[in-house]
């Protein structure tokens, strides 16, 4: 990850971008007051969510303004601009998904190979978009687990493909998968302790990643990272209450440090793992 910082210090421009290795995705999270960028296009996708502020861009000859909560769409080869609109400037986050990450997303929505996605809704307001992008993003930046990066990079990419291409694709029919799902969790019971991605875990049931996320979402209430966490939990409190040391309970629990261990823990259980262990003492 790389991060920039410029202007005075009351409105200083500041920018991080990096590089996801397992999804082969860059994203980019912003704050700019000054910057212009001039007309430019991209040979790839570019999904941008407008956090604070208000931003102007220009577009097949039309200026646009985006508020915070609104989403850009660009198609690769795209021409625009991009700057602030208002004094205080506009914070941005935005993912760069490629032709290859789209050709795949909307044959896994269909069940079947065709055309690439266009969008021909530029700016727009959906708060369902609105909060999927945003998880994602902050997966793309946080150590989150291999399988929840991945399904929510998957599910947004389905989610905009149905919601938002001007072909309206036909979603692949949902049968009744309630063996597959089975052997799904079974597979992540087994593997609690290791960093499973969400193909790894579709070949496993012979199932594409996006329509297992359908299915499994189904059948169980939750995706499967969810499914996962609540798993890891489980397995975790028992462990803290056979005296086990933290540090080993986060390592076998499936969670890559103690402090993210901690923080995904007080999260779901509403306590941290030491206050657990002195609540279930005192309550022996």
């Amino acid at each position: 990850m790389t991060d920039s910082e410029t202007g005075s210090p009351a409105r200083r421009e500041w920018s991080r971008c990096w590089h996801h290795t397992a999804l082969n995705v860059r994203a980019l999270h912003a704050y700019y007051v000054h910057q212009a960028f001039p007309r430019h296009s991209h040979d790839y996708y570019v999904i941008c969510l407008i956090e604070h502020g208000l931003q102007s861009f220009t577009h097949g000859g039309t200026k646009h303004l985006t508020a915070a909560g609104g989403v850009i769409l660009l198609n690769p080869g795209a021409v625009h601009t991009g700057e602030a609109a208002a004094p205080q400037g506009f914070e941005y986050r935005a993912i760069y998904p490629t032709v290859a990450h789209m050709d795949s997303a909307i044959a896994e929505y269909t069940g079947r190979r065709q055309g690439l996605p266009f969008f021909a809704a530029i700016p727009m307001n959906a708060p369902a978009l609105t909060r999927a992008v945003r998880a994602l993003h902050q997966a793309l930046a946080t150590d989150t687990s291999p399988l929840e990066s991945e399904s929510r990079f998957v599910w947004t990419l389905g989610q905009i493909i149905g919601r938002h291409a001007d072909t309206h694709p036909v979603e692949r029919y949902l049968g009744h998968e309630r063996r597959a799902v089975r052997q799904a969790r079974e597979c992540l019971r087994a593997h609690l302790g290791e960093r499973i991605t969400l193909t790894q875990l579709a070949a496993q049931v012979g199932y594409s990643p996006y329509h297992l996320l359908r299915v499994f979402s189904r059948e169980v209430g939750m995706p499967p990272h969810a499914y996962l966490e609540s798993v890891r939990m489980r397995h975790a409190q028992q462990l803290l209450a056979a005296g086990t040391p933290l540090v080993q309970v986060a390592l076998e629990s499936g969670f890559g440090s103690q402090s993210h261990f901690t923080s995904r823990f007080k999260r779901v259980i509403g306590v941290t793992p030491g206050q657990y262990v002195s609540r279930s003492s005192s309550a022996a």
